[in-house]
């Protein structure tokens, strides 16, 4: 089983690590990810929801642990997650199930963390 909260830790001292090495593309990419994570027609929430569905349709398990994470701190609840991945599956066939596991179980992990956390 993959540990989603300490993997996206990880990732994190990997992407400062890549930012040092190629700041303007990643000043660029930045600027991107405001811009698309902007509240305007469609809320934050709702964004991660798509997020997380995408990640699990393109097989991106970086992608999955950092939407996950953001979809818990935006206050998505586990009904509107598997409605999620209930359509990234339809989108994506047999290797979006495996995929979508992998979301769901990084999903509880965060939401569990978050129960802890005081």
């Amino acid at each position: 089983m993959t540990n989603w909260p300490q993997l996206t830790t990880g990732l994190n001292a990997l992407l400062r690590d890549l930012r040092g090495g190629a700041p303007a593309i990643m000043k660029a990419f930045a600027g991107i990810a405001q811009a698309a994570t902007a509240s305007n027609a469609l809320d934050a929430k709702t964004k991660e929801l798509i997020a997380l569905g995408i990640a699990v349709a393109v097989r991106c398990d970086d992608c999955i642990a950092f939407h996950a994470k953001a979809a818990v701190e935006h206050g998505a609840t586990k009904d509107e997650v598997s409605e999620t991945l209930g359509k990234a599956i339809y989108m994506g066939a047999g290797p979006s199930v495996m995929y979508a596991r992998h979301a769901f179980e990084a999903f509880t992990q965060f939401e569990a963390s978050k129960r802890t956390v005081p």
